[in-house]
C-alpha cells in the first residue's frame, strides 16, 4: 500500500466503482479500497442467508423459500432507463461486455387507490383509463409536442423558450388536469416531488423525451432494463474495468483514515500501519463523517413473495410510482419488483420493495399504503438508513464525497451525481452523446 496514486477511492458502492472505472480509463493511477470484504458497499446484493443475518440475527431462513444462493437481493434497488445516462456510461466504458440485461416488464402509476400502466405516448394516452375522453385529447396534444420537440429546432418549440418558461406554464398551455400532471411529472419525468413545476421547463421536457425514447428502445413493456443476477453485478463490472486499466483493489482494509496536511489538503489514506499517498480522495459519506450532513432518512420494506404485484399484468418485474399528492405526502413512494425472471430469486419467488423518504417519526407506518398494494407476503424486513450530502469544498481539501442514495427506484439521480463528481475531479465533462447510436447495438443483444 505504500505507494503514490492520483486518486484513492474509498468504498465499492456503485457510484464509487463507476468513478473508479472512468478515472482508470482516463489514465489516472487509482487505488480502490474498501473496509468491507465484499463489493457494493451500501448498494450490495445479498443472498438469503446474508439477508437473514443482517435483519434477523442468528435465525435460519425457512426451507420453503428455496436455496439461499439463488437469491440476489439488492440493498438499493434501482432500474436503469434504457436510453439513460447509466447505459451511455456502460457503452462509453465498454462495461456492457461484463453484464447481461433484461427489459423490465412494466411501468405503473398509482391513482385514486388503483394501479395503472403509465401512458407514455400520444397513442397510449388515447387508450389510458387514467383520463376521460376530453382529457385524453389534451394529453395527446401535449405528448405530440414533447415527442416533436428538438432543442436545436426552433420550429418545434411552439413559441416557448423552455429555458425561461416554467414546467407549470407549459402544462397550463395544454389545460391538463391535476391527476394527469401527477403521473406526467412523477411517473414519466421521474421528479421526486413537485418542486420542478416552478423551474425552467427544459429539463422536464427532456426527461419526458428520455422516457419515451427508452420505451421505444427495446419495444418492451417499460423503459427500464435491469441486470441478470441483480445490481451487485454493476459495481463488480466497473471494478473489473478499473483493474483492466491498471487500477489496484484492496478489500477488507479496516480503519481506513484519510490523512491531511497542515493546510487541510488530503495527502493520503492510512490503514493497518501503512499509508498510500494521493492527490485526491473519492469516497462515500461513511469514510468522512465530519465533512457531510444528514438531510433525511429512507425507509424501506423488503418483501419476499410468491406472486407478482397485483394489478401489474402479472409482471415479473415492475416499478410502481405513488405520486406524493395521491398519498398526502411531500415526496413520492416507490414499489419495485423483480423475480426469478432476472435470476434474483428461485423459481416462483418475487422480491418486492416499498421505499420512501421518511417524513414522520413512524416510517414503518408511512410505508403502509405501498405494502397494502403487494398482497400477501412470505417474509418482510424493514430497513431505514440516513441520507447524507457533502458539506466540504473539494477545491480546498481535494475530497470528493458522493451523496447517499435516494428512495427512488431508478438510476437517473444517481448518475447525475456521478457525472457531476467526475467533472469536479477531472475538470472535464464526460461526453456521452457520441455513444447514443452505439448503445442500441451493444445493449440490444443483451436486453431481450
Amino acid at each position: 500500500m505504500d505507494e503514490e496514486y492520483d486518486v484513492i477511492v474509498l468504498g465499492t458502492g456503485l457510484k464509487e466503482c463507476i468513478l473508479s472505472g472512468l478515472l482508470s480509463v482516463d489514465g489516472l493511477k487509482v487505488l480502490h479500497v474498501d473496509k468491507n470484504d465484499y463489493y457494493g458497499g451500501e448498494s450490495t446484493s445479498l443472498n438469503l442467508n446474508q439477508l437473514w443475518k443482517r435483519f434477523r440475527g442468528n435465525d435460519n431462513p425457512p426451507e420453503s423459500l428455496g436455496p439461499s444462493k439463488e437469491y440476489n437481493v439488492d440493498m438499493i434497488p434501482k432500474f436503469t432507463m434504457a436510453n439513460g445516462a447509466l447505459v451511455r456510461v456502460l457503452i462509453h466504458t465498454d462495461v456492457t461486455k461484463y453484464l447481461n440485461f433484461k427489459v423490465v416488464d412494466g411501468s405503473f402509476v398509482y391513482n385514486k387507490g388503483k394501479i395503472y400502466k403509465v401512458p407514455a405516448t400520444d397513442v397510449e394516452a388515447l387508450k389510458s383509463p387514467l383520463m376521460g375522453l376530453f382529457e385524453k385529447r389534451r394529453a395527446r396534444k401535449f405528448f405530440i409536442y414533447v415527442q416533436d420537440f428538438e432543442e436545436s429546432d426552433p420550429k418545434s418549440h411552439e413559441g416557448l423558450d423552455l429555458n425561461k418558461v416554467t414546467a407549470r406554464e407549459v402544462i397550463s398551455k395544454y389545460g391538463l388536469e391535476d391527476d394527469t400532471i401527477d403521473f406526467i411529472g412523477h411517473a414519466l419525468a421521474l421528479h421526486i416531488d413537485d418542486s420542478y413545476m416552478d423551474k425552467p421547463a427544459l429539463d422536464f421536457v427532456k426527461r419526458m423525451k428520455l422516457y419515451a425514447e427508452s420505451l421505444a428502445r427495446f419495444q418492451g413493456g417499460s423503459p427500464y432494463i435491469y441486470p441478470l443476477y441483480g445490481l451487485g453485478e454493476l459495481p463488480q463490472a466497473f471494478a473489473r474495468l478499473s483493474a483492466v486499466y491498471g487500477g489496484t483493489y484492496m478489500l477488507n482494509k479496516p480503519h481506513c483514515k484519510v490523512e491531511f496536511d497542515a493546510s487541510g489538503k488530503v495527502i493520503g489514506v492510512s490503514s493497518e500501519g501503512e499509508t498510500a499517498k494521493c492527490k485526491k480522495v473519492v469516497c462515500d459519506p461513511s469514510y468522512l463523517p465530519g465533512k457531510v450532513k444528514k438531510v433525511g432518512k429512507v425507509a424501506r420494506a423488503i418483501c419476499i413473495m410468491s406472486h407478482p404485484i397485483p394489478d401489474t399484468n402479472d409482471s415479473h418485474s415492475a416499478q410502481v410510482i405513488l405520486p406524493q399528492k395521491q398519498l398526502g405526502r411531500k415526496s413520492d413512494m416507490y414499489l419495485f419488483c423483480c423475480s426469478y425472471a432476472h435470476n434474483v430469486a428461485p423459481q416462483g419467488k418475487y422480491i418486492a420493495f416499498v421505499a420512501a423518504e421518511a417524513e414522520t417519526d413512524n416510517p414503518q407506518q408511512e410505508l403502509k399504503p405501498g405494502i397494502e398494494l403487494l398482497g400477501p407476503v412470505d417474509e418482510m424486513f424493514f430497513d431505514i438508513y440516513d441520507r447524507y450530502v457533502p458539506t466540504n469544498n473539494p477545491e480546498v481539501d481535494n475530497c470528493f464525497i458522493s451523496t447517499s442514495y435516494d428512495a427512488s427506484t431508478h438510476f437517473e439521480n444517481t448518475v447525475t451525481d456521478v457525472l457531476a463528481m467526475y467533472s469536479k475531479i477531472t475538470g472535464k465533462v464526460l461526453n456521452l452523446s457520441v455513444d447514443l447510436n452505439a448503445a442500441s447495438a451493444a445493449t440490444e443483444q443483451q436486453a431481450s
